[in-house]
């Protein structure tokens, strides 16, 4: 049976993802260490303006504001008890801009339930079973189906069994699975797995994911490069690419993305001629950034199947050594992002 993605996916060729909501939540008003979800019930306007700036820029599936939806990482802000409630409140608050921008324009666009890690280390190494993580990761699937999401989304992560555990947990939903890992050690996640060995992994899954893919990690040099190792993998994968906005860099006390819209437009044609099929921005992406996206590539015809020296040339050297910023020829001041610290612990938000 054909799913709500794949089938769009033929009508359009591609598809434009959404950017950072992290960053955008910043900007109106989210304060560092506070919790992205309570807002869904504190301030739902300021997120469905999130929404709606991203479906204005061209975006063909938004991703919910429940990146920390799970009752692991709702604990830090004693929510534990409210997974059901503010999973659902963010599905509804992206059910309604996408139905409203739908009866205003007559262009579809799908709801995405994002789910990212726990932050939770599986046994043996911590304390988490893979029993616990799926019925975490079921709980908060199970409030984004409630609040009418189209498909669910698995995002930011770094360990295999937590993908299989969101993947079980989101399944029970009967929605179709995309999931995204996030490459950022010396072309690995941060537990060890290359984006070719995630590929491979993927075809094991049960359900075996709608779409994979990589976001965040570290700039948009090494997301196309991890692309490349994706699509080698697994030619018949629909891939997903979803890059920051340039390099992080700490600068006064935050973390800023040096990308500009020229260089997000860049990447954009270069990981669709890599075979990437969906495409959008992560941290430190705006609606600016993900309008540049969705220009270059209407009407693009991808190209050649670029090669290391190609993606040097566009973004820059991926994988650069430390204080080299890969692409920062074609970088500019970026807005805020978020702790990337907390990303390397394997609890980054989607900034």
């Amino acid at each position: 049976m054909t799913d709500c993605l794949t089938e769009l996916l033929a009508d359009r060729g591609h598809l434009i993802a959404d950017g950072a909501m992290g960053t955008n939540l910043f900007a109106l008003g989210l304060e560092t260490g506070d919790s992205p979800e309570l807002w869904n019930v504190e301030h739902p306007d300021r997120v469905a303006t999130v929404h709606r700036d991203f479906l204005a820029a061209g975006s063909d599936i938004v991703l919910t504001n429940s990146f920390g939806g799970s009752r692991h990482r709702l604990k830090l802000h004693h929510a534990q008890d409210r997974v059901r409630e503010l999973n659902a409140a963010a599905a509804r608050i992206a059910r309604a801009a996408v139905d409203a921008h739908a009866a205003r324009t007559g262009r579809r666009a799908l709801v995405a339930g994002s789910m990212g890690p726990t932050g939770e280390l599986f046994v043996p190494l911590g304390s988490l079973t893979a029993d616990e993580a799926v019925a975490a990761f079921a709980e908060q699937a199970a409030g984004l189906a409630e609040g009418g999401v189209d498909l669910l989304w698995v995002e930011t992560m770094s360990a295999p069994e937590e993908v299989s555990a969101a993947v079980a947990g989101a399944a029970r939903t009967g929605l179709p699975v995309v999931v995204t890992m996030t490459f950022d050690t010396n072309g690995r996640t941060m537990m060890g797995l290359t984006p070719g060995g995630f590929a491979d992994f993927a075809r094991s899954l049960d359900p075996v994911p709608a779409a994979i893919g990589a976001n965040c990690g570290v700039g948009p040099a090494e997301l196309a490069d991890s692309i490349l190792a994706i699509t080698a993998a697994d030619p018949a994968a629909m891939v997903v690419a979803k890059g920051n906005c340039g390099i992080p860099q700490y600068v006064e006390g935050q973390i800023v993305y040096n990308g500009t819209p020229e260089a997000m437009a860049a990447y954009a044609r270069l990981v669709r001629d890599a075979g990437a099929r969906i495409v959008g921005g992560c941290c430190g992406s705006t609606a600016v950034h993900v309008k540049a996206i969705a220009d270059a590539l209407a009407g693009y015809v991808p190209g050649a199947r670029p090669d290391l020296a190609r993606v040097t040339e566009v973004l820059g050297a991926p994988w650069a050594k430390p204080g080299r910023l890969a692409g920062s020829e074609i970088g500019g001041p970026g807005g805020p992002g978020g702790d990337d610290s907390e990303r390397r612990r394997g609890r980054r938000r989607r900034a």
